[in-house]
């Protein structure tokens, strides 16, 4: 590896993750005290909160993008290496990547978590995750190709599919990409699409638990469910999918949707890591951490972030996955790693709730805080200044604030675009593509197989 010795008084500290966790922490760590390493598969940071814009083509993957190497320009003891972790060597007190072997005074793991499937293969080749700009690029020329694709079908039943959308998982995730989708059929897609009857079109959002957003209060669930149906999606609660073979829907208790386009947004797990000791990991993937986010024996290992279980009385689960738990803990580790190089003792960690918020469309949003609770045109002011201050650059702001501007007073998008991968491709799982697999997705419409067929992946994310 090609990083410069530590410097006198300072120790290494390797962090495994540009996600809000990582880059708050390696923006905060002091340069008298530490020589910061930072490790991603990508070379920028990516505003996950807003991928579901990107998918449903309200911004550009550039907008909610920031290269990593711009916003350390002042911070000479950070360095950037674009590597996949494949081992973590703790004796040694060394990363095995990529690109090399990495040794490290101080470890920081905050790689964060990808999709998670519950183990079902059939969703897992034939449905769509949003973890990242790749898979949220996928979605929205996914989308698009199969209104082209409905255009030529003379089948009926089939153009109805393609034009079909479901989407699993009532969380703010799912009820955000929901709303966008209706908002697509209700105002842009007919005029795109002048032939089809959009009319027809369905958009499902299910969710396995009793109601949406489980997070907040009753009210708030029944508002958003109140706003989606008006808007025209078809909300079906306490309902599992147990079956998607890229045509049809299965669920539970024998019922079926036919749609070429099925999103998951039903959970996450913490991305695998050899090398941790098995006591350690929750079958969810993420990891057992202390009250100063060490992990539990492990000498100089800490994680942060949607990776990091820290059970209390008052999160018993741990924290919830979000990104204000990640930045309060990243910034409480700069603080505690620097009272530890001044001989000072550390700071348990106790989360700030800054409230909870999801919006569904034009005016229509709710939030809360306690006992505050906000909805309609207030709410979904506040959602987007909440987000737009949080994106990383001010050019960033200003290209997000002008689309959702231009957005309002037209209803109109000019972002839909099919941009088709080269022979080599993205897959879904934002990496390098797998043979086939780019093939499989674009290929023209087919009758569906005689039944859900597994397929195994073996490929993993790290970083």
């Amino acid at each position: 590896m090609d990083i410069p010795q530590v410097a006198e008084r300072q120790k290494r500290v390797v962090i495994v993750g540009a996600g809000f966790a990582g880059l708050t922490l390696a923006r905060k760590l002091s340069p008298r005290y530490f020589q910061v390493v930072l490790l991603d598969r990508n070379n920028y940071h990516q505003f996950q909160p807003l991928l579901y814009q990107v998918a449903t083509a309200g911004l550009e993957p550039s907008s909610i993008s920031f290269p990593l190497r711009k916003v350390f320009h002042n911070k000479k003891n950070v360095y950037i290496r674009v590597a996949e972790v494949q081992k973590v060597c703790t004796a040694e007190k060394q990363l095995e990547t990529s690109i090399g072997f990495i040794s490290y005074d101080y470890l920081v793991l905050a790689h964060g978590a990808e999709t998670n499937f519950f183990g079902n293969a059939h969703l897992q080749q034939h449905g769509y995750a949003m973890k990242s700009v790749s898979e949220a690029l996928l979605i929205r020329n996914s989308l698009l190709q199969n209104y082209e694709k409905a255009l030529v079908t003379s089948d009926s039943d089939a153009r109805q599919a393609l034009l079909n959308v479901v989407i699993v998982g009532g969380g703010p995730t799912g009820v955000e990409l929901a709303g966008a989708v209706a908002e697509m059929k209700n105002k842009i897609l007919p005029r795109d699409y002048p032939e089809l009857n959009f009319a027809g079109m369905q958009v499902h959002l299910v969710e396995a638990g009793p109601s949406l957003l489980g997070s907040m209060s009753a009210s708030s669930a029944a508002r958003v469910k109140t706003y989606l149906e008006n808007l025209g999606v078809l909300v079906r609660t306490g309902t599992v999918v147990e079956c998607y073979d890229g045509y049809t829907v299965h669920l539970a208790g024998g019922s079926t949707l036919r749609s070429r386009c099925l999103i998951w947004a039903a959970g996450v797990k913490g991305n695998a890591l050899d090398g941790l000791p098995t006591e350690v990991l929750l079958p969810n993937g993420r990891i057992k951490a202390g009250a100063f986010n060490s992990v539990e024996g492990m000498e100089n290992v800490y994680v942060l972030g949607d990776v990091a279980c820290q059970q209390s009385e008052a999160y018993p689960r741990g924290h919830p996955q979000v990104a204000p738990v990640a930045m309060q803990q990243a910034a409480l580790l700069a603080a505690n790693l620097e009272r530890r190089a001044k001989g000072q003792a550390m700071v348990p960690f106790v989360y700030r709730d800054k409230g909870s918020m999801a919006t569904v469309g034009r005016n229509l949003a709710v939030a809360e805080k306690g006992k505050l609770k906000l909805r309609g045109f207030i709410a979904w002011a506040a959602w987007m200044a909440v987000h737009l201050m949080s994106v990383i650059g001010v050019k960033n702001r200003l290209l997000i604030l002008v689309n959702w501007m231009w957005q309002y007073i037209t209803y109109d998008q000019s972002l839909r675009l099919i941009i088709k991968p080269s022979e080599k491709g993205i897959n879904h799982k934002g990496g390098q593509a797998v043979k086939g697999e780019v093939a499989t997705r674009n290929a023209s419409f087919s009758l569906p197989p005689a039944s859900c067929r597994v397929v195994r992946r073996t490929d993993k994310l790290f970083t």
